[in-house]
């Protein structure tokens, strides 16, 4: 059949506007006030953009926005996690520079349009498996808006339940997963192309000329497509790879028409992956130390059965059993099969520690990407459950598809209410700060290298912002870390010196490290202040902060002018609405009147 491609410009459209939601809800609610800023969906969204924002002023790969430290023939850098992972943010930023395009525009156009090509590709995967665009759109639509209740996560946790309404879409934060996910979608078609379609495998050899001229341009693609992947989110093309296993499995078990043929083409794509693995590997092997204390690698190999995208693979194993026991469906059809496969990746990609001994922040697989293969299992078991209803195309198919997408998008909207204002006061603030980081880029038009010029914010908020939106660093912000421009030591040295400007003394450090995740973080990693990233997680003990507190008495005891050289600071930025002590910053450096710009002030100051 023929595809109707309005349906999946439709369906693409609807989640376009999804993923513009936060920056609509900025809109309304700054008004005629509104700066000029991102609304951002996710806090770690700074840390993607920055990176951006760095490659659009043409900074070299290996860079670091936070501290300005970039590679170069007298310092070369280590690889961090945003250099390794870099298709998708040069795929950002090379339009972008070309264009003209500022790294929050840049990064607010990307998020729409991958959401507007995922859904494309779903439908696109989805219409060639059941044969109907109807559903195709319909089930495209609800394989995202029901992505994240597919994780146990979002909105449903408030509304039904005493939780919390987090994440938004979590699939499309940009840009990871956004862009990747969209290339896994690409991915799951272009392999499809490679091992599906019933009636073209059972054609006789010699009528099958125009596949044989198909299936080396789908090879392409899909390789294309896992090494886009695989350079672009860890969690991604590793789901990839536990896809084609599952596809090995089953075409080995089941052995359908020309299942040698297939294997041939499966090895053939394997490989080509493997190949694209290559320089990954190296690349990863020049990392960064403190990418470890962010990845949180557990040795273990404990089984992980109570995942929520399990329990929806659970349900489309389930479906697709009945549906044989019923002769609905045929396990001999290679979209029965493919489906199959889909429906097992959940289970390889919680439970590969048993093999592997080795587990990495599985609630990732949870919330960024099984969730959408286990929703894909599950809208591709109901459509070849239906699909002979379908075929009929008779009114109550079109009905039954159009209500599907209707509560997609009902419940789309349900998710972007409840999860978007729990941002909404961070981003106004970002964007009531943005005049300042205006005025720094002015200033930084007269720097010989604004890169290596820093600033000290008593504001977190602006601080972790800033790097986006001007070109100088800063002392200290909370994601500062999960750059490779600092080692572990160095990063904990300058939180310490961001409290010390702050007048926080030791009992002060010893009551944030009790009670705030950020300054947990700060001087331990990601890790020890929540259990989700983590399963050998463990909470801080009253020893190990008093260590802390102990290290942070001496180091404030010591400080001297050496220690407030290293680095110089150059700007001063202090929110109005509180009260700050600036006689630490007064002690070692001179401050001129301050400028006033909006809610903030900004210092230029000068070391004595």
């Amino acid at each position: 059949m023929k595809l109707r491609w309005r349906f999946g410009v439709l369906a693409g459209i609807f989640l376009a506007i999804f993923c513009l939601y936060p920056q609509f809800k900025m809109f309304y609610l700054r008004g005629a006030e509104w700066n000029g800023h991102y609304a951002y969906n996710d806090i770690d969204e700074v840390a993607y953009a920055s990176y951006v924002r760095a490659l659009i002023d043409g900074r070299p790969r290996k860079n670091d926005p936070y501290t300005g430290r970039d590679e170069s023939t007298k310092t070369p850098q280590p690889e961090s996690l945003f250099s390794i992972q870099f298709a998708a943010p040069y795929s950002i930023a090379i339009p972008a520079r070309i264009f003209g395009i500022s790294a929050p525009w840049a990064i607010t156009i990307a998020g729409a349009l991958a959401g507007f090509a995922s859904a494309f590709a779903a439908f696109w995967f989805l219409g060639r498996l059941t044969g109907d665009d109807w559903f195709a759109m319909a089930g495209s639509l609800a394989v995202f808006c029901f992505g994240t209740l597919a994780a146990g996560e979002g909105a449903v946790l408030e509304i039904f339940f005493d939780g919390f309404s987090y994440p938004y879409f979590p699939g499309f934060r940009r840009y990871i997963p956004a862009l990747g996910i969209m290339a896994f979608f690409v991915f799951v078609g272009a392999v499809w192309k490679v091992f599906g379609n019933d009636e073209r495998k059972n054609l006789p050899a010699d009528a099958g000329g125009s596949t044989r001229f198909r299936e080396p341009v789908w090879i392409t693609i899909s390789i294309l497509a896992f090494a886009y992947c695989v350079y672009s989110y860890f969690y991604i093309w590793t789901t990839a790879v536990a896809f084609l296993v599952c596809i090995l499995l089953v075409w080995l078990f089941e052995r359908p028409v020309a299942w040698k043929k297939d294997i041939k083409n499966l090895a053939i794509v394997g490989a080509g992956c493997l190949l694209s693995l290559i320089p990954y590997a190296y690349l990863l092997s020049q990392r960064a130390d403190t990418m470890d204390h962010v990845q949180l690698l557990v040795h273990t190999r404990t089984p992980d059965l109570f995942r929520f995208p399990e329990y929806v693979s659970f349900a489309v194993l389930t479906l697709l059993i009945g549906g044989l026991a019923s002769k609905l469906i045929d396990l001999k059809d290679r979209s029965t099969m493919f489906v199959f496969s889909l429906a097992l990746v959940a289970f390889v990609i919680f439970n590969q520690q048993i093999f592997t001994g080795r587990s990495l922040q599985p609630i990732h697989y949870q919330v960024f990407i099984g969730n959408y293969v286990a929703a894909l299992a599950m809208f591709g078991a109901i459509g070849l459950l239906a699909k002979k209803r379908l075929a009929d195309r008779k009114l109550v198919g079109r009905v039954a598809c159009a209500a599907l997408a209707a509560t997609a998008i009902i419940w789309g909207f349900v998710e972007c209410h409840y999860t978007v204002r729990v941002l909404d006061e961070a981003n106004i603030e970002r964007d009531t700060a943005l005049p300042v980081a205006d005025r720094l880029s002015e200033f930084a038009k007269n720097d010989p290298d604004p890169h290596r010029t820093t600033v000290l914010s008593f504001d977190g908020i602006f601080a972790d912002d800033m790097p986006t939106v001007a070109p100088q660093n800063i002392l200290w912000a909370r994601h500062q870390h999960v750059f490779a421009g600092l080692s572990w030591e160095e990063s904990k040295e300058r939180y310490f010196q961001q409290l010390y400007y702050q007048g926080i003394d030791e009992k002060g450090l010893d009551y944030l490290l009790k009670n705030d995740f950020v300054s947990q973080i700060a001087l331990f990693g990601w890790g020890r202040h929540t259990d989700r990233l983590s399963v050998e997680a463990r909470p801080l003990t009253f020893g190990e902060i008093a260590v802390e507190v102990s290290k942070y008495k001496a180091y404030r005891e010591s400080f001297d002018r050496l220690r407030a050289s290293s680095p110089t600071i150059s700007f001063v930025v202090v929110p109005n609405d509180n009260y700050f002590d600036l006689s630490n910053v007064e002690r070692w450096y001179e401050l001129d009147g301050g400028e006033v710009i909006g809610r903030h002030t900004l210092y230029r100051v000068k070391l004595k």
